[in-house]
């Protein structure tokens, strides 16, 4: 099943996805068995990032090829970071290039798991049954801000840095599946989604050592290979089994 949040009249509400159309939902599917409210066209929907997360943790340097290009160590056990809800945006929603950005203005497409349980001190088994579902997520980044600044307050986290969505997936094996990332429709990078060091679930039960997770929070899985945006570019992130997350990139400033 497919689930999303989409604007109506300029309200978030919740969506179940069919072929044609999106079933508007009483609630969140995260929570309970909501009842269907309406339709709407799913070409002509608003789409808005499938979930606002109580908690948004990040991985980073979870790929081989990616540790290895940065000239990293490969991590010996899963450490998670964290990110801002302001920094979300939706599916076909622009990318906003700062002004002030000078550099690498990178994309790194990522595997999202949306959390739907209460978990602490969970085993491997209790940390898969956790997951409510996934979805897609662009995690851009200023990379002279990055290098600039003792943590990554702007660099990745900057109004419009982190595309999600366009829903999310309940019946998928994410890592038996290929990401595939294309701008302006030509492939940039392309890799075996499960290829990482350490597992969804391996951070899950890492996490949840200290932490109590909750429904709704998300965990981004981190990207093999990044590439370079521009203003103008259209960038996309496809995971097979999930589906097709695409943004404008725009410099502030210049809508077109």
């Amino acid at each position: 099943m497919r689930y999303a949040r989409v604007s109506v009249g300029g309200r978030a509400v919740w969506g179940r996805v069919r072929e044609t159309e999106v079933e508007l939902l009483s609630g969140s599917p995260v929570d309970g068995d909501p009842r269907v409210l309406g339709t709407v066209q799913r070409d002509s929907a608003v789409w808005l990032p499938p979930v606002v997360p109580p908690v948004f943790y990040a991985v980073g340097m979870n790929y081989p090829r990616h540790i290895k290009h940065a000239g990293a160590a490969v991590p010996d056990r899963p450490e998670v970071g964290y990110r801002a809800n302001n920094a979300l945006t939706g599916h076909r929603s622009p990318i906003i290039k700062p002004a002030e950005v000078e550099g690498r203005f990178e994309a790194e497409p990522e595997l999202v798991a949306v959390i739907g349980r209460t978990l602490r001190r969970a085993t491997y088994e209790e940390a898969r049954g956790s997951v409510f579902g996934w979805t897609i997520g662009n995690d851009v980044s200023a990379r002279t801000w990055q290098h600039q600044d003792r943590t990554f307050w702007r660099s990745k986290n900057s109004d419009t840095f982190k595309p999600m969505g366009p829903w999310i997936e309940t019946d998928v094996d994410p890592l038996a599946q290929r990401t595939t990332l294309r701008v302006n429709g030509e492939i940039r990078a392309e890799f075996p989604t499960g290829d990482m060091v350490f597992d969804p679930f391996d951070y899950l039960v890492e996490i949840t050592k200290h932490i109590t997770v909750h429904p709704g929070d998300v965990l981004w899985m981190g990207a093999e290979s990044t590439c370079q945006l521009e203003p103008g570019d259209t960038v996309e992130v496809e995971i097979s089994g999930i589906g097709v997350l695409s943004n404008p990139v725009q410099l502030e400033g210049n809508p077109s």
